[in-house]
């Protein structure tokens, strides 16, 4: 059919692009247990805003100093509006003092083994003065006139809406009338160049219809000096090349030491047009759209409208891929950098917009609700939807087929209000990105703030703000340290998953807003999208029942061989047990027939419904013959249970409503530890597995838990103190049983081993023994550091919120305090002892005896201590910091005008202006009880 050779290049050009668009493997050269070697990448990176590009050398290099020394391993540049007061420090974009300041930075990063990142752009989407309005992002202007038997048309044929005009882009791209019959006539050759249309009808009622190229006028959101201009068109590469060429010139030919360049979401506001588009339409999809026009424009919800409206949504997507994503990739590759792309938002394929760049990045946005006892959130978000590990696994999705080993995520955006964000919140957040397959966190983020804007210094409005400005920032070490623990093991080997589930992307284009041509897939209509779908409720229930699972594409599927009955589509991708395909409507023949390929190369194939349809209008019917005459060939056999089985080749395909059945049929196991409350993400490294484990749920977990493998040995690695120890643990019946025990909100690492390593102790099981004892005593509280005014201090003879204290200087505080007191151990008989904070407002530093314990940053606020304990008198100090809030409410109440921004200036959750005025008091310190437990070892 017209249109097949095209679909075939796209095919190939795509998988040529993810191929060359690799970043290599990490060389695992030593399998031995333990933690893996830290490196620049394992630790985290944040989103690092430039407020008017108005940054010095010397600022630079202090804050750069203080980022390495809380254990950030690099910054991705982004540059934003200013600061008022400051603009006469401003720094137009790419200008030679600004790529001055570029080229300091990523000298005095590595000089302290830092990384840097560069957004390509200023703000978001990428834009700028480059763009011209013929370049600018574009929009299908639709207008509608009618004519009678024998009528002419007495106005030209030119666009009438100002508001969607730019001086010299609107043009004619479709003219087509239509009778009373329906029946349609394409009349755009017969429109002189001036707009005159030289047609008058014969005879009845006709109504005509117009496609005009409009502009959007979208300009760059949040633009930095030097970058304000119109977005550009995102489905034409000729924008895109314009585009680069400014970087081309700035950078003269030789890129900065960048490691990669990264692109933000994609918020491209209806933009559902390009000069060429229904040329390209007519090339992927074999007829002519504007013989249609009527039902691509029209509010119309028959079904032959959808199916035009779902064709033009794929050559959207489409044109995304090819034109921008695919050349963006390769000017970066081109340039020895690599591509970070956020695809979210794109009106296309995620999968394969993910799958086309080095390093897949999704987002997270919002908060969500975890029954960890302990853990409080002050602030309750109405407008946003809770973060979704599912739309996460989009990005890892394609990362893990195609064996790209780094799936990075923008973390924490508007987690909660301003001020009112504890470490301990973004801990389980952040575990939900591990476990959705995220290995490389970034934050969002921290802002440059030079020493002269005081305090709060500069901040970004919507993200939690990582700086030293921040009171929690003496203890961000602890939360940095545990991200690199975690993501040290995260990036080692490849992803362990037994299903690759396929994304019917197709029903999505059908079933979209027919008012609406593009379908922007975003993280915030996940409720429209995706939710209601069985794809969704799959993997959801897959994911709940102990099964890794990834996604895939239809071209992505194209790329996967099977080779002893497993599915793997890159030699460095991971390898599937079982391809699932969910209850959909629609599924392209060719997909179907490579469905059934893999299953006869050896592939288990578990449908959950035959696919009812094909997708698109082209030759309808023959291809809806296609699809029934490869289903009527079919024959199933009842395999019980409500499962049915066609053996083919060295494979075989399943038909079963309840997945899950055809998975037990298939003897494909789960991983049961799930029906503890635990969750767990699974890696392979040269054969052996890694099993990060996290207890989110309201009760400690506790006893042997099972795992689908069969070790010797099995180390247990502790990521938020970074102990280990070999575990008790033993194979029965196929399983490792591993004895494990995790309080609410502790996460653990289990590694498989061949056997033990003798340097390496046995990991220490302790219960609790008896009673605890209270630290109830006479404590000294000491105000250390913060504002507006250190309080006086106090002596305590219980501990209380400084807000509660005979002080109002201490009402107000944000920033540090020492608590001390000395406690009595008669006996020191224990085999270890368990200190116990209690209520943590906000985080902690402890001393016991002089020597440092640790930050104790997150739930549960506790950490074992008998190394440090001596019979007889012992000294313990606790270090504690509260949040900003109590001191921005005495700023607002004072009426201190620290807001000082261009263009948003500074916005609350809900997107009005802030003001903090009339908060309460945030309860801030120790408030305890504080306790010993003393330990003893568990020996069954």
């Amino acid at each position: 059919m017209p249109g097949t050779i095209k679909n075939l290049c796209y095919s190939f050009v795509l998988l040529l692009s993810v191929s060359a668009c690799q970043v290599p493997p990490e060389t695992v050269t030593d399998t031995k247990p333990g933690w893996p070697e830290i490196t620049v990448t394992t630790k985290p990176w944040t989103r690092w805003w430039w407020m008017g590009n108005a940054v010095d050398r010397k600022n630079l290099d202090h804050l750069l100093s203080q980022y390495a020394a809380a254990g950030f391993g690099g910054v991705e540049i982004t540059p934003i509006y200013g600061a008022m007061g400051f603009e006469d420090q401003y720094l137009d974009y790419l200008s030679p003092a600004w790529m001055d300041r570029l080229r300091f930075t990523i000298q005095k990063a590595d000089s302290l083994g830092m990384g840097v990142d560069m957004n390509l752009g200023t703000g978001w989407p990428f834009g700028g003065p480059q763009i011209t309005p013929a370049q600018a992002a574009s929009r299908l202007i639709a207008q509608t006139y009618r004519l009678k038997a024998g009528q002419k048309l007495p106005d030209k044929l030119v666009g009438n809406d100002p508001e969607q005009q730019l001086p010299g882009t609107t043009q004619l791209k479709a003219l087509t009338a239509y009778n009373q019959q329906n029946e349609s006539v394409n009349l755009l050759d017969k429109v002189a160049a001036d707009g005159t249309l030289a047609w008058t009808p014969q005879a009845g009622e006709w109504e005509i219809y117009a496609g005009f190229l409009g502009k959007t006028k979208q300009q760059v959101k949040r633009a930095a000096p030097g970058g304000a201009g119109y977005t550009m068109d995102h489905l034409s590469e000729e924008a895109l090349q314009t585009y680069l060429q400014r970087f081309d010139k700035a950078f003269d030919g030789a890129l900065p030491n960048i490691r990669s360049f990264f692109n933000d979401s994609y918020e491209v506001y209806n933009a559902d047009f390009s000069p060429n588009v229904f040329e390209e339409f007519q090339q992927l999809h074999g007829y002519d759209v504007r013989n249609y026009l009527k039902e691509l424009v029209s509010n119309e919800d028959s079904e032959k409208a959808r199916r035009i409206k779902a064709d033009y949504r794929s050559t959207l997507g489409t044109m995304v891929l090819h034109h921008f994503t695919i050349p963006w990739t390769r000017w970066i590759n081109q340039h020895r950098a690599l591509s970070r792309n956020q695809a979210h938002g794109a009106p296309g394929n995620l999968l394969d917009l993910y799958g086309a760049v080095n390093i897949p990045e999704c987002e997270t946005f919002g908060s969500t609700n975890f029954p960890i006892p302990g853990l409080h959130k002050y602030t309750h978000d109405t407008r946003n939807v809770a973060p979704d590990p599912v739309m996460m696994k989009f990005a890892s999705s394609a990362a893990r087929i195609l064996g790209k080993p780094l799936v990075s995520s923008e973390t924490f955006t508007w987690l909660g209000e301003h001020f009112k964000v504890s470490l301990a919140q973004c801990k389980p957040e952040l575990e939900q990105v591990f476990l959705a397959g995220v290995n490389h966190v970034f934050f969002h983020g921290t802002t440059y703030s030079p020493e002269e804007a005081g305090w709060p210094g500069w901040m970004f409005y919507a993200s939690v703000n990582f700086a030293p400005s921040n009171s929690f920032w003496p203890h961000v070490k602890g939360l940095n340290e545990y991200i690199t623990r975690c993501q040290s093991v995260l990036q080692a080997g490849s992803a362990d998953n037994e299903i690759m589930i396929y994304w019917p992307v197709d029903d999505i284009w059908y079933e979209a807003n027919p008012e609406k041509l593009d379908t922007q897939l975003t993280i915030h209509s996940i409720e429209e999208w995706l939710h209601p779908t069985d794809f969704y409720k799959n993997v959801q229930h897959l994911t709940r029942t102990g099964y890794g699972v990834d996604f895939v594409s239809d071209h992505l599927l194209d790329s996967v061989e099977v080779e002893n009955n497993l599915l793997q589509a890159s030699p460095h991708g991971s390898a599937y047990q079982v391809l699932v395909i969910p209850k959909m409507k629609f599924m392209p023949v060719a997909t179907f027939q490579t469905v059934l390929e893999k299953a006869k190369a050896g592939a288990t194939v578990i449908f959950q419904e035959l696919p009812h349809d094909v997708p698109g209008l082209y030759n309808l019917q023959a291809r809806r013959q296609q699809l029934q005459e490869l289903i009527g060939t079919l024959s199933w056999n009842d395999a019980g249970n409500g499962v049915q089985e066609i053996k083919t080749g060295a494979g075989s395909l399943l038909l079963s409503a309840d997945i899950q059945k055809a998975l037990d049929y298939k003897k494909i196991e789960r991983e049961s530890l799930v029906d503890t409350g635990l969750k767990f993400s699974r890696r392979e490294v040269k054969g052996h597995k890694t099993y990060y484990l996290v207890n989110h749920t309201a009760a400690p977990i506790a006893g042997k838990i099972p795992l689908n493998t069969e070790a010797r040995s099995v180390l247990i690695l502790d990521p938020q103190d970074g102990r280990q120890g070999w575990a008790d643990a033993f194979v029965e019946n196929g399983k490792t049983m591993v004895k494990i025990d995790l309080a609410p909100g502790e996460a653990l690492i289990l590694q498989t081993a061949a056997q033990t390593i003798d340097q390496i102790p046995a990991w220490p099981y302790l219960e609790k023994a008896g009673n605890p004892v209270p630290i109830a005593g006479n404590w000294q509280l000491q105000f250390e550091e913060g504002g507006p005014e250190l309080p006086a201090p106090h002596p305590l003879d219980k501990l209380v919120s400084w807000t509660e204290l005979a002080d109002s200087k201490a009402g107000y505080f944000s920033g540090t305090a020492t608590y001390t007191t000395t406690f009595n151990l008669s006996e020191k008989t224990a085999d270890d002892y368990l200190l116990e904070l209690g209520d943590v407002r906000e985080s902690a530093r402890v001393w016991v005896n002089g020597e440092e314990v640790g930050i104790l940053w997150s739930v549960p606020f506790q950490a074992k201590i008998g190394k440090y304990l001596k019979q007889g008198e012992n000294t313990l100090k606790v270090v504690v910091t509260n949040l900003m809030a109590n001191r921005i409410r005495y700023l607002d109440q004072q009426g201190v005008e620290w807001r000082k921004y261009h263009e948003i200036n500074f916005v609350n959750l809900e997107y009005q202006p802030f003001d903090a005025s009339g908060w309460e008091p945030q309860p801030s310190g120790l408030l305890g009880p504080v306790t010993l437990q003393p330990l003893e070892a568990n020996h069954e």
